[in-house]
């Protein structure tokens, strides 16, 4: 592999638009079935979706050029719903069919039905899959992905994914309803925020009547006096920007998302809905020391009613038994962005065009249709989907323009070979911004109006989840990206916030349509289609969100939204909700202790106070929209939407492995 890594080493110095992935890689086989079941990550027993009956669902693990091969179960009962799964941040160069996006890139995989995705792993680092139907994903569809790939930065030992997600008691369906339902309902605070599907509760704030088991447990991790311990921190929450330390410990960021950077250290790291950041840190305490990982929603940016979670880090000698004191760090939660950009250099210089061949702004604003629903907005438009003819599809048919659904939100670069986006955000709500297809460039991010410098443009930040802050209509956020369309396919733009996207947050972007038409479509999307089809022909779809798709009649002076979402819910097979069941502790606990790194019977949670050479290339050891507080104020959301409706006018037309050989076990020692 050192081969690979000096042509990598080779292309950066040349800079072209992307890096060169590996080729000589092996198939890597994954079987995953999704299912409802009760389980109870912090204590309290609830209806989840299920992976392989585990939660957060398995690691997949794959060299740099290996392909994956996923078969994906529907095994969704009580109710029948269905499900796709999105490979966050994985190009899909020549797999645009299997980026997993229902009514962009495939029809739902149809209760009873699988599909298999292969695709290659073309990055490498750390990310995560998740569901993209509807918000299905806040429900518990999502496990972590590591790619293994050259080193930028020397460690000594991998610790693993680092999962961070706040959590909510009641069912997701439940929350979309409300927030996109009538009349306009405030978005829920989290109940709680786990590290690796773990935190304990409070059962005494139990008041619906939900089972609630105390001390139910929450992660280990075990450091070596004297390593440097590489953790993969992923935010795979709802809504909560994390804000993550460890106490008496600094970090060093080695990587944002995919793309690797030029070291820096921090106390803190932040990380919007869908970003990762990949952190060395030295343990460089007493062997018998034990200290607090900690994260903590952000209370500036987001919305939590326990925003505190806490995991154990046990160095070699420590009593196993012991509970840490250590004293948490402190730091400045005022601000609802990532790192200022000076911080962010890629370790690979890829520059942007200071010419891009076209430009396009786009302004997010929040706006109460003529029904009152509160919707969100891109260029006063709303997405909304349909499920039963994905855009991909369609595009490669030769159909690439939608007059008549505007409400799709496509935007359609024809043959450009750059483009560069302008978002304006006059809401004070801050939105991660995720791109499916492409790591952007990120040219320049603020408040205010942007002057046009560019950060560093012979080398800028490039990711493919950035934060854009919240403004006003006089004063807003802004965010500004570019990229090559050098991946002929329709790529979703969207916030990454799940209740936002289900608000219609959301576009698609359309690059190089005379080379869509050139793909070959594999017969297993179509069978999907037709399943879906087949499926959705006798059942009623409950669909009430922007869902990723929808199989409504939509009027369009309704911006693409239902004048009573409460009346589309599903009455047909496997009505009604589950019941409860008993809560499965112990052998059945609500996490898979061996996927995610973590230990059970974990100490009493105090409560929390207001690339060289072959020897770096690693190998596989194995509508009501979420409202923020942004500079501590609370936003009223239906006050926001109308003082926008007077500022815009009265508009209702919204709408190198040579062998075959299996996984080693990662050492369990070290993420128990």
């Amino acid at each position: 592999m050192g081969s690979v890594l000096n042509a990598v080493l080779k292309l950066a110095s040349t800079a072209p638009a992307l890096p060169q992935t590996a080729t000589n890689g092996v198939i890597r086989t994954y079987d995953l079935t999704i299912s409802r079941g009760f389980l109870a990550p912090d204590g309290v027993n609830k209806s989840m979706l299920l992976i392989n009956n585990a939660f957060p669902g398995p690691t997949l693990e794959a060299n740099w050029g290996d392909t994956f091969s996923v078969t994906v179960h529907n095994a969704i009962t009580g109710p029948e719903e269905g499900t796709a799964l999105h490979w966050h941040g994985l190009l899909q160069r020549d797999t645009p069919w299997f980026d997993g996006v229902p009514s962009v890139q495939q029809c739902p995989i149809a209760p009873g039905k699988s599909l298999t995705y292969t695709f290659k792993a073309d990055l490498y680092g750390t990310s995560w899959y998740h569901s993209h139907y509807s918000a299905q994903y806040a429900a518990g569809i999502f496990g972590s992905m590591v790619i293994h790939g050259p080193k930028n930065v020397e460690y000594d030992v991998d610790v693993g994914p680092v999962f961070l997600s706040d959590w909510y008691h009641t069912e997701y369906f439940q929350i979309v309803e409300d927030v996109v339902g009538l009349p306009p309902q405030p978005p829920p605070k989290s109940d709680n925020n786990l590290i690796n599907g773990k935190m304990d509760y409070d059962c005494s704030l139990v008041t619906n009547g939900q089972a609630c088991t105390p001390n139910a447990g929450i992660a280990k991790f075990h450091f070596q006096s004297g390593k440097k311990h590489r953790l993969r921190l992923i935010n795979g929450g709802s809504e909560g920007t994390q804000r993550f330390t460890i106490d008496n410990h600094t970090m060093t960021v080695m990587a944002n998302d995919f793309v690797p950077v030029q070291p820096y250290t921090t106390d803190m790291v932040t990380l919007g809905i869908g970003q990762r950041t990949d952190v060395i840190v030295e343990a460089n305490m007493p062997s018998d020391s034990v200290i607090w990982m900690r994260s903590n929603i952000s209370t500036t940016c987001g919305l939590a009613n326990n925003p505190h979670a806490l995991a154990a880090i046990y160095y070699e000698d420590a009593d196993p038994n012991a509970k840490p004191d250590s004293t948490a760090t402190s730091y400045d939660d005022s601000h609802c962005g990532n790192d200022p950009l000076s911080k962010t250099t890629p370790f690979f210089p890829f520059p942007a065009t200071s010419n891009p061949d076209t430009t396009e702004e786009v302004e997010i604003d929040l706006y109460k249709n003529s029904s009152g629903n509160l919707l969100w907005h891109m260029n006063k438009q709303s997405f909304r989907a349909n499920y039963d003819h994905p855009l991909l599809i369609l595009a490669k048919q030769g159909n690439t323009s939608y007059p008549y659904d505007p409400q799709w939100n496509v935007y359609n670069f024809g043959n450009n070979n750059s483009v560069r986006i302008i978002f304006k955000n006059v809401i004070a709500a801050a939105h991660p911004m995720h791109l499916h297809g492409h790591n952007f460039n990120v040219l320049a991010e603020g408040v205010g109006a942007w002057d046009g410098t560019i950060n560093h443009i012979e080398n800028t930040q490039r990711r493919d989840v950035q934060i854009i802050q919240g403004g006003s209509p006089t004063n807003p956020g802004y965010l500004v990206v570019q990229y090559n369309t050098d991946n002929p396919g329709v790529w979703p733009f969207h916030c990454h916030i799940a209740w936002h996207v289900s608000g219609g947050l959301y576009i698609n972007v359309m690059e190089q349509t005379d080379l869509i038409k050139q793909r070959v479509l594999p017969d297993t999307v179509s069978q999907t289609c037709r399943d879906w089809e087949e499926y959705s022909g006798h059942e009623v779809v409950a669909e009430i969100d922007s869902a990723m798709g929808d199989n409504q009649s939509v009027d369009p002076t309704h911006d693409g939204s239902v004048t009573d979402p409460a009346q589309s819910v599903a009455t047909g097979k496997g009505k009604g909700r589950a019941e409860p069941q008993d809560v499965s502790m112990g052998e059945e606990d609500s996490t898979s202790d061996e996927e995610t790194g973590a230990e059970d019977d974990a100490p009493d949670v105090p409560e929390e106070e207001d690339d060289e050479d072959e020897d770096n290339m690693e190998e596989i050891d194995p509508g009501n929209i979420v409202s923020s507080r942004t500079r501590g104020k609370n936003i009223d959301w239906n006050k926001a939407a109308e003082e926008n409706k007077d500022e815009l006018g009265d508009d209702d037309d919204d709408e190198d492995d040579d062998d075959d050989e299996d996984f080693e076990e990662r050492d369990e020692d070290m993420r128990d």
